[in-house]
């Protein structure tokens, strides 16, 4: 570099005003003014295609490849005045950004090294030239150092949901106000989470989050003011990701000396680990800041620099879906157009036909019974309109004997879809299942209940209300019609009750109220908030022994249709002819049951207790029980209850060799399973803590005794129709989606071993294909399985069958997504740690650190808008099978997502949905 001195009037010399330079391929232009405290240079860099663009276009040679920095020299430092491109506009990319600004902290160099601006500039430049090609490798050749996460980063570490805005802060302060009555207005350490809005599972965080903002304003002491909270505010609420990024740094580097420590690292794992409820990652917290120090300090320092952290926690890769997303964009804006600027009447006519194509089974099955309902009780009505007994009691007697007529084909017809054998030989063996909706069998069991509920009304009002009083007030000429019917004129309302036909109608009323009250979710499911004595009246123990009161009502249904007032002669009294096909039909199912169950006993072969008090029975498969996956079979113990007996989904495949049911304590007879079967358990040999195990095999072990009956269809066997499948389940409901996803498994096994076969030749030691392999109805080719639950310690359930699904699935047929909702979303400062620790453990391990298994977990609630056009897009024209299980919270927004995009998209989902 050839440098020429020029000379000034006070002594001075100085650099010319433009100086340019050639380092190898890369131009570089610098200038400026020089005085004695030091000068500001310009320079220009040419920028490589992958860094600093976030779109990953590639841009033409041209002005728009070179970004001017500006620098301001001192003596022995160097600053970034700022970053523009060459147009003059502000430069936006992050990336590039924080990498010019890493030049504040590298360009420090002492007066007795560089001794003239020259030499700095180019050190500097240097030090720019390594950043980049640093941000353009991987460290180790494990870590994709691209500018992919620079974008997320910007929408990352939040620690508050809402924007900064007039309103966020007027709520804030008012609630600084209510905090503050008692303390003078000065709000304490404990206080400061709830105050700007965090939840009480974050008042560590919190705690540690008033700490580092303390520090920075050198505030001694637990409380601060009005003024002060307001400056704490300004800055947690800042959009900017530098001014975020250091909030995070400082309560990382306690010490702030830019160093931190594996200490350090233990700690903020812990406190973020706490506030996301992953017990698992804070008990393992110093085995995970050892990787980290690992990663980030290879010298075996003892310290990384804050620098190094920063570009991990900025790297750390985003969690996305996949899918083209511009054939996304062009489906949302030409398929889900917004129907705001039709008219009503075509919007109208639109709701009408998707309703009628998605419900039509429902339809027509509800139009006959209501036609059947309405010609019984029309036939009924104009039979006694011409009897004599309507010139005395009027229009009353023909309401209550066609309500009558209505309510003795409805307690004949409610035994139907509870005949949970019949129903399943229907679905299985014959084509009814194409137009019969068999999956609403519990639903249409209750509105035959609300028909029961109609005739009841209209029978027992008429006659009590109407029927009965006018008998009591007609006059002997009036009444003479009726001496053959009910005999001498009653003179007192108590002759009607007191007959046979009296106290057996009220008795049915009164039993028949008891268990449709005791059956409706609140008081089946406990939910409401009643005394303790009330409490112990309700449950699904309440509901199960008073639902099985109706074997009293049919018997007093059959004695009062044969004591009837007004007809005598016994081919007219139709009650026991409704009743008794149905009831045999029930007797023969309540028979097979019992039959089934004791002479196919089963044994336990394995016994687990999990984590959010699971507990998994593996049991020996009886000859002959064969089953599809997604169906369920009821299970009692006589050690808890002889009588009882609870629906369960299989989890074990049809291939397995063993039964195996997963059962969450959520009421009385699991709580008391639990504890019976716990008390055989012992702990297991690693030590896990709230893990228990058995193995009959080994331990020889006395087992209570267990009963099985089944299996029984669900919605979900169907699955194997469909060439795509989503697989949604909530929590404990994702039982039956596993025992479809070992299903799967086992099919791609046979597959593979046949193959093999075919390739080897085919010869007499080779065992025949599996009897899966020859199912023509399997049609599955890729199946999108999505696990929603709370806990992380739920994933511990089935953590074997996801990574044997991982290692299996070679062809990448199955796409599974974890997703553990306690843990705060993807860009929230809480869990931010906790999603660079992911990537490095799975990186390296190839472990999850949230599921403790090979399939990465995200954090919150699915977007399931977005699940839902990824698949539309990747299958389109497909038809999809969505089948979920769990809590009932979630069917509209699936359900209705399904119609949604099946109207509007070449993609036809078909929703499913278990009942329990």
């Amino acid at each position: 570099m050839q440098m020429q001195k020029m000379g000034t009037g006070d002594g001075r010399e100085v650099l010319p005003e433009t100086s340019t330079e050639t380092y190898g391929a890369d131009r570089k232009a610098f200038s400026g003014p020089l005085n004695k405290r030091g000068t500001r240079k310009s320079a220009r860099f040419n920028i490589p295609d992958d860094v600093g663009s976030s779109s990953g276009s590639t841009r033409s040679r041209n002005n728009e490849d070179y970004v001017e920095i500006t620098l301001d020299v001192g003596d022995d430092s160097v600053a970034v005045h700022s970053v523009k491109t060459a147009g003059g506009g502000d430069m936006e990319d992050p990336e590039l950004t924080l990498l010019a600004r890493g030049l504040e902290k590298r360009g420090s160099l002492g007066t007795s090294v560089v001794r003239n601006a020259s030499s700095r500039i180019k050190q500097v430049s240097e030090e720019l030239r390594k950043l980049t090609s640093f941000s353009r490798k991987p460290v180790g050749g494990r870590y994709d150092r691209t500018k992919s996460g620079a974008v997320p980063a910007l929408q990352g570490l939040k620690f508050i949901s809402k924007a900064n805005s007039a309103a966020a802060w007027a709520a804030l302060e008012k609630r600084f106000d209510e905090l503050t009555k008692e303390t003078n207005g000065l709000l304490p350490r404990a206080s400061f989470g709830e105050c700007i809005g965090m939840n009480k599972d974050s008042k560590e965080f919190a705690g540690e989050l008033f700490d580092a903002l303390s520090r920075r304003r050198n505030i001694q002491g637990d409380l601060i003011n009005k003024g002060q909270l307001k400056e704490f505010w300004d800055q947690i609420s800042d959009q900017s990701f530098d001014t975020r990024l250091q909030t995070f740094f400082d309560m990382v580097d306690k010490d702030a000396d830019g160093r931190v420590s594996e200490e350090e690292v233990r700690e903020i794992i812990s406190l973020s680990a706490s506030a996301n409820k992953l017990s698992n990652i804070q008990k393992q917290a110093d085995e995970y800041a050892a990787l980290i120090m690992e990663e980030l300090d290879p010298d075996n320092l003892g310290y990384i620099m804050i620098e190094s952290l920063e570009t991990l926690l900025l790297q750390a890769p985003a969690q996305s879906a996949r899918g083209d997303s511009k054939a996304l964009s062009m489906m949302l804006s030409t398929n889900l157009r917004n129907e705001n600027y039709r008219n009503p009447l075509e919007r109208g006519y639109d709701h009408m036909k998707y309703f009628i194509q998605d419900n039509w089974q429902r339809i027509w099955v509800l139009a006959v019974w209501i036609g059947i309902c309405a010609g019984l009780f029309t036939y009924k009505y104009i039979q006694y309109k011409n009897r004599a007994a309507y010139d005395v009691m009027g229009a009353c007697v023909s309401v209550a004997k066609g309500g009558a007529e209505t309510l003795k084909f409805n307690m004949a017809l409610i035994l139907l879809p509870v005949c949970r054998n019949t129903i399943t030989w229907l679905r299985n063996k014959t084509k009814l299942g194409v137009v019969v909706p068999f999956d609403d069998n519990l639903n249409f069991h209750k509105v035959i209940a609300f028909g029961i509920t109609i005739g009841v009304g209209l029978h027992a009002i008429s006659h009590l209300a109407c029927d009965f009083p006018r008998l009591l007030a007609a006059t002997e000429e009036e009444y003479e019609p009726m001496e053959q019917y009910f005999g001498e004129q009653p003179t007192s309302y108590w002759w009607f009750v007191k007959g046979v036909e009296g106290w057996t109608g009220i008795t049915m009323v009164v039993l028949m109220a008891i268990a449709f009250t005791l059956a409706t979710p609140w008081l089946r499911r406990g939910k409401l908030n009643l005394p303790k004595p009330l409490k112990k009246l309700t449950g699904f123990n309440a509901f199960w022994y008073t639902h099985h009161l109706f074997i009293i009502v049919y018997g007093m249904l059959i004695v009062h249709g044969i004591k009837l007032y007004l007809t005598k002669e016994w081919y007219k009294k139709t009650t026991w002819m409704y009743l008794a096909v149905p009831i045999l039909l029930y007797a023969c199912e309540r028979l097979t049951r019992a039959l089934r169950s004791s002479v196919k006993p089963v044994s336990i072969l394995k016994v687990a207790v999990y984590p959010g008090n699971v507990l998994a029975l593996h049991m020996s498969k009886p000859a002959g029980f064969k089953y599809k996956s997604g169906q369920y079979m009821f299970v009692n113990c006589k050690a808890v209850s002889p009588f009882e007996w609870h629906p369960f989904s299989i989890t074990s495949a049809p291939g397995d060799d063993y039964l195996s049911v997963h059962i969450r304590t959520l009421g009385d007879w699991t709580r008391q399973l639990k504890t019976v079967f716990s008390q055989v358990c012992l702990p297991p040999a690693n030590g896990k803590s709230g893990l228990l195990r058995a193995d009959n095999q080994g331990d020889n072990l006395d087992f209570p005794r267990v009963l099985i009956d089944g299996p029984y269809g669900a919605p979900a066997q169907d699955y194997k129709k469909y060439d795509v499948v989503l697989l949604v389940g909530l929590g404990i409901g994702a039982t039956p989606m596993i025992s479809i996803l070992k299903d799967i498994v086992n099919n791609m096994k046979t597959k593979q071993e046949e193959e093999e076969a075919l390739e080897n030749g085919v010869n007499s030691s080779v065992p025949p294909p599996s009897p899966l392999s020859k199912k023509s109805d399997f049609k599955t080719t890729r199946a999108y399985f999505y696990w929603v639950t709370r806990e992380q310690g739920s994933f511990d359930w089935f953590k074997g069958v996801m990574n044997e699904v991982a290692e299996t699935d070679h062809d990448n047929v199955i796409e599974m997504h974890n997703y553990c909702t306690s843990v705060y979303e993807e860009g929230d400062a809480r869990s931010a740690l906790i999603t660079m620790l992911q990537s490095l453990n799975h990186a390296k391990n190839g472990v999850d650190v949230v599921s403790g298994t090979r399939v990465k977990s995200h954090f919150a609630k699915p977007n399931w808008r977005s699940v839902y056009k990824r698949i539309a897009v990747t299958h389109s024209g497909q038809r999809v099978g969505v089948f979920y299980c769990g809590a009932p919270a979630l069917v509209p927004e699936l359900k209705q997502l399904a119609s949604d995009f099946s109207h509007k998209t070449p993609t036809k989902f078909d929703f499913h949905k278990e009942n329990f």
